[in-house]
């Protein structure tokens, strides 16, 4: 039967204490693993407007109940930090005296019962005498590596040798529990506890109002005091910022920074297909304090640290350019176009006599890179504007990446506050061996753009759309084109003047339901004025007059603008295509049509400010994690007793190990053979 003594008994209670209370603490962990994992594969902090576009309105909801928008600001996160700070600490304070005794222990007062129980254990006969032997062991043993020392006899005269190597191995748990404590604690303080409260309290409250930095109250504004923050701005060139904004929930907070940030110039290298390849930021940096500046030039992952304040380069977009833009009234029956400008992130109003609405200027791309080639690796329409028919199967084998030129995105809002977005690009994009301009236009930020092709004549440019557009709109000039086309159509024939006039009127009637709604009115009068049974041959006769007339249509407004009216197959397939477009017009909903003539490019750098004094606890803690894994992983404690019984002429070797393996095994097949070979003399 095996007898522990005192120490052994409070050792394995300090053991299953350390070891039942990790087992939660282990659950508390793996939580934090999950929850770590989602917060670095969804972004965080976020504008609200952006998940529910995202995930939808129940899904967001849930996701904001559980806190996953910022996970580690999250009450239950910081929560799980702070009890495994106060249980691990508590582990540490009650077992740390344990180990560190039981490190120093060479457990010299086993009884020979105890070691005869080892399963790693073997006896040896002598003739040697006590002393000798006594030496002849403890020099075997230092020179194995273990610390050896030699008991007093017993009564029966028998001495105890007690070795030990590798119970350093102790202090790995040491060090793995600090660690967790110290990773922790750098949460916590980055968690920004003290904010936390403050809005807790009502001492601090969420802007959502859209309104400009300085005049957010002093309510929602954090001083540059404050312990932690991770926020953002967006600095044109030549201008500066003393401010960040943080996203908090459905809104933000004003951070104030202890400096002034100016941006001198921003620089963007490109791809040859104009991908941006990198980009950099020359900033200076005014004290407020000291007036002292600090100029230096911040690049990705080359960020400029300042008073415990790391300033990254994150991001960068437009600054305000300025754009010159030739306009179009689309349904006025004038194709002459006027001149507008405008600026990124300004408005302007703009009136077509009939209402005044307002033009939103929001984004300006100088490349646009977009995809020409099929699956079979041939030239096709653009990814961007066909995507929407392709199924979850379509496969892309092969890219033909092509940058198609400058681009600019705008809102229409009317007098009631409604708006359209529209995306223009400014040059002719070639789609099925044709040339157009192309504007998509979308109702909602969460919808794709829909894109209309708006055909270029025989010279490339839109201004032979824009006269056969006003003429077709133009219900005073239909009586002239129905004469012509009932002219050319019975051109050869002796002509009746009652069945010319009855086509011309027939034509006329066809133009002025066109031009009401396009194609979808003139199939709601088909519907209306014919019988169901001959709606189809009728609709086919009221195409083929609507053709024919638009022939005679651009034959009308070539002549009026003075320009070649020669009829083609190339002619007819422009004026088919500018039928179809014109039709379009009445979804596409936008009372004008902007064309980018010009362009005066203002960049923007966006950059990342973060204040986090717990980053470098965090890195300490890490360190020791590592030294701990390395001390409990790679150190491997292994203790031998030689029990020499003097009477009995005999030596009890017994060995145990902390992790039992293949090498220790080894290990102890070699110390019985060479101890056998030592104790025979």
């Amino acid at each position: 039967m095996t007898h522990s003594n005192p120490l052994q008994r409070n050792l394995a209670q300090g053991l299953y204490e350390l070891l039942s209370s990790m087992r939660f603490a282990i659950s508390l962990l793996t939580v934090l693993a999950i929850a770590s994992i989602i917060g670095t594969v969804l972004k965080q902090s976020e504008p609200y407007t952006n998940y529910i576009m995202q995930f939808g309105q129940f899904w967001f909801q849930t996701f904001e109940i559980l806190g996953l928008y910022d996970v580690y600001h999250s009450s239950w996160f910081l929560t799980i930090l702070a009890f495994l700070i106060l249980s691990t600490s508590l582990c540490i304070y009650r077992n740390t005296p344990l180990m560190l005794r039981e490190m120093r222990s060479f457990r010299e007062h086993a009884t020979e019962s105890s070691l005869r129980a080892f399963s790693h254990q073997a006896e040896f006969s002598t003739t040697l005498p006590a002393e000798p032997l006594k030496q002849r062991l403890g020099k075997y043993l230092q020179g194995q590596g273990f610390r050896a020392k030699i008991g007093a006899p017993n009564e029966a005269g028998d001495v105890l040798i007690a070795a030990k190597a590798g119970s350093y191995h102790r202090i790995g748990y040491i060090l793995t529990h600090t660690a967790i404590v110290v990773i922790c604690l750098g949460g916590l303080i980055d968690g920004n506890i003290p904010l936390k409260a403050q809005q807790l309290l009502g001492w601090k409250k969420i802007e959502t109002r859209d309104i400009p930095q300085n005049e957010v109250p002093a309510v929602s504004r954090l001083s540059p005091s404050n312990l932690s923050f991770r926020g953002g701005v967006t600095i044109p060139e030549g201008a500066g910022a003393d401010v960040i904004f943080i996203h908090v929930a459905d809104g933000y907070l004003v951070q104030d920074l202890p400096f002034d940030i100016m941006l001198k110039k921003f620089r963007v290298e490109h791809y040859p297909t104009g991908q941006p390849k990198s980009f950099e930021s020359d900033i200076t940096l005014i004290d407020k304090a000291t007036k002292e500046s600090v100029t230096r030039t911040i690049s990705v992952n080359h960020p400029l640290i300042y008073k415990g304040i790391a300033i990254y380069q994150a991001s960068f977009g437009d600054g305000g350019t300025r754009l010159n833009m030739k306009g179009w009234n689309l349904f006025s029956p004038k194709h002459e176009s006027f001149d507008t400008k405008g600026a990124i992130s300004q408005s302007t109003q703009l009136s077509n006599g009939d209402a005044t609405y307002t033009i939103e200027f929001t984004e300006f791309r100088k490349f646009n890179i977009e995809n020409f080639a099929g699956e079979d690796g041939g030239s096709s329409a653009l990814d961007n504007f066909n995507k929407f028919f392709q199924t979850g199967s379509t496969k892309r084998v092969q890219k033909d990446l092509r940058n198609v030129g400058p681009s600019f995105q705008y809102k229409i809002r009317d007098a009631q506050g409604q708006a359209r977005e529209y995306f223009n690009y400014m040059l002719p994009i070639q789609l099925e061996d044709r040339w157009y301009l192309l504007s998509g236009m979308r109702t909602a930020p969460n919808e794709p753009f829909r894109y209309i092709r708006l055909p270029l004549d025989k010279q490339s440019n839109i201004e032979g759309f824009m006269r056969l557009r006003a003429v077709l709109l133009d219900k005073q000039s239909h009586p002239e084109i129905a004469r012509r086309f009932a002219e050319f159509a019975l051109q050869g024939e002796q002509i009746d003047p009652k069945l010319l006039a009855k086509l011309a009127d027939s034509t006329t009637k066809v133009l002025d339901v066109f031009a009401s709604g396009g194609y979808e009115s003139m199939a709601k009068f088909i519907e209306q004025s014919v019988p169901a049974a001959e709606q189809d041959k009728a609709a086919q006769t009221y195409l083929k007059i609507l053709e024919s007339a638009a022939v005679s249509a651009w034959h009308v407004a070539q002549t009026r603008a003075g320009q070649p009216a020669t009829v083609d197959d190339e002619t007819r397939h422009f004026v088919r295509e500018s039928l179809n477009t014109v039709s379009d017009l009445f979804v596409y909903g936008a009372p004008v049509y902007l064309q980018l003539a010009e362009f005066d490019e203002v960049m923007a750098s966006g950059l990342q400010l973060t204040r986090s004094p717990g980053k470098n606890i965090v890195y300490g803690g890490c360190v020791l994690l590592v030294l701990g894994v390395f001390f409990m992983f790679y150190i491997r404690e292994r203790r031998i007793w030689l029990l020499v019984q003097s009477r009995a002429g005999t030596v009890l070797l017994a060995m145990s190990t902390n992790r039992k393996t293949m090498d220790f095994e080894q290990e102890f097949s070699l110390h019985k053979a060479q101890l056998a070979n030592l104790i025979k003399g």
